[in-house]
Formats: structure tokens, sequence, C-alpha cells
């Protein structure tokens, strides 16, 4: 078996940086925009006065990056070719993503909102996937250049990972749909112009089927944004939603009536695999800076480098990633060539094990790094304060406990019983 990368990938990864460091970091550098990133940068973000949304001027900064990386070909590389993308498929997707978040805390890959040079679109490959030929030109294109905002409406008050029991209904009303419910930490809604809101429209409680997805303009009537969540990591932009009688047309179906929970999954799907590569590549960084630190650093008229109590817990991260980088990227080389439900399992896998490594890793480099690690001066604290939701978002590291575990024993997939 051959475990090195492609020759391709490869010079892709060469090319990508020779971009970022001409075009994102100078973008970065001038006009103070360096203050997005250093100390001052949940602050700078922060726009309080609008309820801890993004700030505008930070918003912009994006903005012209993601501008900048669809100019250069580099925004849409793992998109289809239909849309103008590369057909970068999982591998060369998870492999850039552990690269990019390698590299630190910077424009080219912010990790709060998951902006990077290289687009992440679980949203586009949902519409490709499920939307129809209308659907697909009213939003594809728009949602790559932001033209249309798109949030995600699923988690609600009452109910997170046990979707199948949400409360939000719609009901038929000739050729339209009645929307009644809530929705909690819908993400997206500072900027939103529709929202994707899961709703049950027949079925019982528990039940699979009976779930359907309907896209809603957030301007319609009786939707209201009731405020935003402040959270670990701010800014926010998830809020919390009331739908009171909110009609929408038969068109605003997305996907197959009852066969919302398709949607859902492929949306966590398209994320997990991805989240766990750039944990595998935010994790390496902060191992990198301890270590660079601990051989620097003299205390007691030695490194810290020679003291195995640093040593030892660095030795077992450093162990752990190399562990879940291979899974990651077999994973990831497997999901392009077999049914996603097939190895679902391994895909929980890599989400549970990467989330928990990362978080590990940014509390230990804190710990060798002593009293400057617990600064804003250094990133470790807000790479903590992002990924440590991914243990709880896309499905809480239980939840994909409970999946590995149905595989496991036959109570789901292909080997069920």
């Amino acid at each position: 078996m051959d475990f090195t990368l492609p020759y391709e990938l490869v010079r892709v990864l060469g090319e990508l940086d020779a971009f970022v460091d001409a075009e994102i970091r100078p973008l970065q550098d001038q006009d103070d925009n360096t203050r997005f990133f250093d100390h001052r940068r949940e602050f700078a973000r922060t726009d309080v006065e609008a309820g801890g949304t993004p700030h505008p001027e930070w918003e912009a900064l994006l903005a012209e990056m993601f501008r900048r990386a669809d100019a250069a070909g580099w925004l849409r590389y793992g998109l289809p070719e239909s849309v103008g993308g590369s057909g970068g498929g999982n591998l060369a997707m998870a492999v850039i993503r552990e690269h990019l978040a390698a590299k630190g805390l910077g424009l080219h890959n912010d990790l709060q909102n998951e902006s990077s040079v290289v687009g992440n679109f679980p949203f586009v490959h949902m519409f490709l996937e499920f939307g129809t030929e209308a659907q697909r030109q009213e939003f594809v294109e728009g949602m790559i250049t932001h033209r249309k905002r798109v949030a995600f409406g699923l988690t609600e008050p009452g109910h997170g990972s046990d979707a199948t029991w949400l409360e939000t209904t719609a009901v038929r009303d000739g050729d339209d749909w009645i929307i009644n419910g809530g929705k909690r930490f819908n993400s997206g809604l500072h900027s939103a112009t529709h929202d994707v809101i899961f709703a049950r429209t027949s079925g019982d409680g528990g039940d699979a089927r009976g779930i359907t997805a309907f896209i809603v303009p957030t301007d319609a009537p009786g939707f209201s944004v009731d405020f935003h969540w402040w959270t670990f990591n701010m800014p926010t932009d998830h809020a919390e939603v009331t739908l009171r009688d909110v009609r929408v047309p038969g068109t605003a179906v997305f996907g197959e009536v009852g066969g919302g929970l398709a949607l859902a999954q492929h949306f966590v799907h398209e994320n997990r695999i991805r989240q766990a590569a750039s944990g595998v590549g935010a994790a390496q960084f902060c191992l990198d800076r301890s270590v660079a630190y601990a051989r620097d650093r003299v205390t007691f008229g030695q490194p810290l480098a020679q003291r195995q109590a640093v040593q030892w817990p660095l030795v077992e991260l450093h162990t752990e990633a190399e562990l879940v980088r291979n899974l990651v990227r077999r994973t990831a080389w497997e999901l392009d060539r077999v049914p996603h439900h097939e190895i679902s399992d391994r895909v929980s896998m890599c989400n549970y094990r990467a989330n928990r490594l990362v978080c590990d890793a940014a509390d230990r480099a804190m710990q060798v790094h002593g009293g400057l690690g617990y600064t804003r001066h250094e990133p470790f604290e807000h790479i903590y304060r992002h990924h440590r939701r991914y243990r709880i978002t896309e499905g809480a590291e239980e939840i994909q406990l409970r999946k590995i575990a149905g595989y496991l024993f036959g109570y789901a997939g292909p080997r069920k019983r």
C-alpha cells in the first residue's frame, strides 16, 4: 500500500502556499487588519451594539479574502466543475484543510466561521444533490459569491441531537405550507437571506420519516430572529428563531417531502470529516509551537525540553496526532470511493477523536507556555474555544460514540441485524 500523497496534491499545496503569501498575508497586514487576529481579535470582530454578531468591518475583510480566492481559482476547489470548481475530492479537501489549519491563526483559514481560501460549501453540495433545477439556479452561484446566505435550522429549544423528536411542524394549505415552531443556535441568521427549516410534516415523534426541509426567506411574515446567543467563542451568529404561521409555497420544499433527514445527514457528513482534518492541523500547530518554545525556554538553568514532565505529554499528543491523521486521510480516501453510509462510523471516529485531540493539544500548549500561554497574546485559548464547540455541534461526541456503537454491535449500518 502506498501512503504517500499524490504528486498532484503536493503540487496544489505548494501553489496554495504561494497564493496565500502573495495575496492574503499582505491583505492581513494592511490597515491594521491584524487586529482581527492578535490579542484584540474577539473585541475587533464583535459588534456588541448589534447583539454580539460579527462586526461589519470584519465581514468586509472576509469578503475581500473570498473575492481574491475566487478570482485565483481557489475558493471553489472542492466543488464540481459544473459550478466552476476543480472537483477536489474528500481526500484532497481533508489534506488541504489540515495543511491550512497547521499554519495557525490567519485570514487564509479562520477557525471561527469556517472561512477559508479553499471554501467549505456543504450547502452547495446539498443543493446539487437534492435541489430542483430552479433551486439550483436561484441559490448555488449566489451562495458561492455570498449574494445569497442560507442558514441551517435543525436544533430546537427542546431538541438537539434528538432531531427526530423536533416539534416544529408544517401543514399543507392548498399548494402552500404553514410552518410553526422554533429553532435554537440557528447559525448564520445575522446575514442570512434564507433559512433551511426542518419541520415534521407526518408521522410521530421519533420517526425518521416525516421530517421535511423547507427553504424559508428570512423576511417572510411570521419569521422572527429573536436574539443571538452569546457563546464561548465570539462573535456569535447563533440565533433563537420563532416561526408563527409562516407561509411558504410548495416550491420551498427542499428534497423529498418526509425525507428531510437525508439532507441533514448529508450536511453533517460533508462537515465532520473536514472538521476532523482541521482539528488535526490545529493540534499539530499547537504541538509544533510547544516544542519550539520548550527548546528555547530556560528554567533552573536548563531548557524545558530536557524535562520528561514536558516531553511525555507532548509525545503522547504527537503520537495521537499521527494516528488520527492517518485515520482521517484513509476515511476521506474511502469517502471518495464508497457510499457514505457504509463508513459513517469511521467518519464519527475521525470527528470524535480529532475534536478531543485539538482541545487537549491547545490545553497542553497553554500549560507548556505557562502564564504566557494563558494570555490572548498567544493563539491557544482561541483555538481551544473554537474547537471545543465541535465536541457538541455537528453531532455531540456522545452521538458519534452512539453511531460507532450502532455499527459495531449491528444495530445500524450495512451489517444491521
